[in-house]
């Protein structure tokens, strides 16, 4: 019995809320209810009452009367502060494990101003609603934090609009379930440990394409110049640009001087495998993938990653950290 009308409840919900990036509120899917304040003026109302009927007195009528057009006008006020606005969701960018998702949540409003309006996710407590006035014929951007505890490719929770304008007696809301997913990605482990010493596949002399190569930093092939950085070898030195410096300016030496910048040669290409990792539990593993994968992005050095049957190419960029990442995170046990 439970079970069934648990079944009904839920195919209700999705009929009446079904998933979409976007939301219009109107009168079928936007719900109202007395707030705590508003049930404490509704039980002072009835004092007044009844005070009003034992003593006889027509300005105790006047004065409950008056009070409880107010809240009835209060009502109505409520629950049009949310008819008529539309929403649409921004696709979120990735996370990683533990850290806040932030989803951008763009309001329109065609109508009057709108006060008061909060967005949050459905279940959170109170401090974590996002607050925005919509002005008239207007929009605005809400941005909301969601905390991104698993990894994987996991669907966004409902939202929850909502408002309490204009007295606080009401409490307006209706709910929204966004169509989106998001990537949620393991926590890369910190500090970051050494890199695996063994070649990526085909040998440490593996070829990567000419735009990995231009990408990959500093070696053996020129590309420009660049002022010179402490640590630097004398035989990158520009050394007729640097008697200029020092006949322009004496006492300058070495900040006045220009070094060749060049490409990294292309044997320091890495291999990040799922046995390089091996004695570790499951999340542990796949936290040090990631920062590998990180680390090798930030030192701009062509990288592959094995997981099993699993082997993407040897590259380097954001298609290629993204790909790697998107494997990471949906790993369900040890390849």
């Amino acid at each position: 019995m439970k079970s069934a009308l648990q079944r009904r409840w839920r195919h209700w919900v999705q009929a009446r809320h079904p998933l979409s990036d976007t939301a219009l509120l109107g009168q079928r899917n936007i719900y109202i209810m007395p707030s705590p304040a508003g049930l404490a003026f509704c039980a002072t109302l009835l004092v007044l009452l009844v005070g009003a009927i034992n003593d006889q007195l027509s300005l105790g009528y006047l004065l409950t009367f008056l009070l409880g057009g107010a809240g009835f006008a209060s009502m109505h006020l409520t629950h049009g502060n949310l008819r008529g606005l539309s929403f649409d969701l921004k696709s979120p960018e990735p996370a990683f494990a533990g850290d806040d998702l932030q989803l951008e949540i763009r309001v329109h409003n065609l109508g009057h101003a709108r006060w008061g309006i909060g967005v949050q996710v459905q279940g959170s407590a109170f401090e974590d609603i996002a607050w925005a006035d919509v002005p008239a014929q207007g929009h605005v951007v809400i941005h909301l934090r969601w905390p991104a505890s698993r990894r994987g490719h996991v669907a966004l929770p409902p939202l929850q609009i909502t408002t309490r304008f204009p007295l606080g007696l009401f409490n307006a809301w209706s709910v929204w379930r966004p169509a989106a997913q998001a990537w949620i990605y393991p926590q890369a482990e910190t500090p970051t440990p050494p890199f695996p010493a063994h070649p990526p596949a085909g040998g440490t002399q593996t070829d990567p394409s000419p735009s990995t190569r231009a990408a990959s930093g500093r070696g053996q092939d020129f590309e420009g110049v660049r002022p010179y950085r402490h640590g630097d070898s004398m035989r990158q030195v520009l050394w007729k640009k640097a008697a200029q410096a020092q006949q322009g300016a004496p006492g300058r030496a070495p900040s006045g001087w220009w070094v060749r910048d060049a490409q990294a040669p292309a044997n320091a290409a890495l291999c990040f495998d799922w046995r390089d990792t091996a004695g570790l539990p499951l999340e542990a593993r796949l936290s040090r993938l990631c920062a590998w994968v990180l680390a090798a992005e930030r030192s701009q050095a062509p990288y592959q990653l094995r997981l099993g049957a699993q082997e993407s190419t040897l590259g380097l960029g954001s298609v290629h950290r993204q790909q790697c990442l998107e494997w990471l995170a949906l790993v369900d046990a040890a390849p």
